[in-house]
């Protein structure tokens, strides 16, 4: 198969140039938790083993693509999100610069409840339980 343009679809398995292992394309413009400022074409995973882990993850460029073994899904969806994913990156140099560093985490905070009062507790007396009087009639039979 002939490689088009770029930005395949997700599910597109390739080999990359200097590869031993196809990889499965699973998503687009990513970057490396240690450098931010560096974003990738594709990110993928081992093919046929899929996502196992994150440090499984391949994050690579459209110009390292040497050969596509299966193209993936290609409808109308996947049209639209990628005008949009064009449209948004030809934008991206005017949009302010990503930080260069992961803020740390706020603190947590430790939850504040109100406790109300519980209400007092009640005890109501039940009446007492008592067999059932059953009334067995009496027949007193002649004496012959």
């Amino acid at each position: 198969m002939e490689i088009a343009e770029k930005y395949l679809p997700v599910g597109t398995v390739v080999m990359l140039k200097g590869g031993t292992k196809r990889v499965v394309i699973t998503g687009f413009c990513s970057t490396p938790n240690d450098d931010l400022e560096n974003i990738f074409d594709y990110s993928g995973c081992l093919y046929p083993e899929g996502y196992l882990s994150s440090d499984q993850v391949c994050l690579f460029n459209h110009d390292q693509i040497e050969t596509l073994y299966h193209m993936g899904l290609v409808d109308e969806e996947e049209k639209t999100f990628k005008e949009a994913l064009v449209r948004y990156l030809s934008t991206r140099d005017e949009q302010p610069p990503m930080p260069t560093e992961v803020p740390p985490a706020p603190a947590p905070v430790e939850p504040v409840f109100e406790v109300e009062t519980p209400a007092p507790v009640v005890e109501i007396e039940a009446p007492p339980i008592t067999e059932p009087v059953v009334e067995t009639p009496v027949v007193e039979a002649p004496i012959e």
